[in-house]
């Protein structure tokens, strides 16, 4: 799904260079759940985005399901991220006059599809997160937790071949944590591909696979017994 060879990304500041990622080589096959940490500063952010297609690489070759996206112009990373990539934030980024299944609906205008189709599309994206009964709320009206299931469903829309969660549960209390961490491995276990940026253990700890960057480079590379199955076998 993801292949990075030699990636690098350099910043301009004032008159200093700075190089945010230095040689990143990552393979990451379809259907991994990877957390991808580190401390503040160690380049997750800027991996986040390059993997994203929300910024290119200065140096190296980015390949994503196949097709190579390290050069492409502004026009065409668009249509990767459309097409390809489901994104989820930790300030969920609602639309606040917006009901639910309008929010979740939004991605597909630009697929050109008909209002009829997008709202059935929405309302399967929504019951899948759980949410059929809230179809017709607005942000204010829901919970942190349901707000953040709304995201994931505006994710889910497209029926990408990529989940990029970035800090997802940094605004949710602990036990609204779990369930979305939970819904995620449920998405994985139907065959999805995520990325899930994070510096908190608890979080990494429900994915297979933990990638950790220091200073813009893979410091650590390692597989592991995802919690649930920890918890299950206590």
């Amino acid at each position: 799904m993801i292949t990075l060879a030699g990636v690098g990304k350099t910043y301009r500041l004032g008159e200093t260079d700075f190089a945010a990622l230095m040689d990143i080589d990552l393979l990451i096959n379809r259907n991994e759940y990877v957390a991808l940490t580190g401390a503040s500063g160690s380049g997750k952010s800027t991996m986040m985005n390059v993997l994203g297609c929300l910024d290119t690489p200065t140096v190296g070759h980015y390949t994503l399901d196949g097709e190579a996206v390290a050069g492409l112009d502004e026009d065409a990373l668009a249509g990767v991220r459309n097409r390809k990539i489901g994104f989820v934030f930790q300030n969920f980024y609602l639309r606040a006059r917006a009901s639910a299944l309008d929010n979740v609906a939004q991605p597909l205008i630009y697929r050109g599809i008909s209002p009829a189709q997008r709202h059935a599309r929405a309302r399967e994206a929504l019951t899948r997160v759980g949410l059929e009964h809230r179809l017709m709320h607005k942000p204010n009206e829901l919970s942190g937790g349901q707000r953040q299931r709304v995201a994931i469903a505006r994710a889910l829309v497209g029926r990408p071949e990529l989940l990029l969660a970035d800090e997802p549960t940094g605004n949710l209390d602990s036990k609204t944590a779990v369930e979305i961490m939970e819904l995620f491995s449920e998405l994985h276990r139907d065959g999805l591909t995520l990325v899930v940026v994070t510096h908190e253990p608890d979080v990494a700890a429900y994915c297979h696979r933990v990638v950790r960057l220091h200073d813009g480079r893979i410091a650590e590379d390692r597989t592991q017994i995802p919690v649930k199955h920890v918890s299950a076998a206590a």
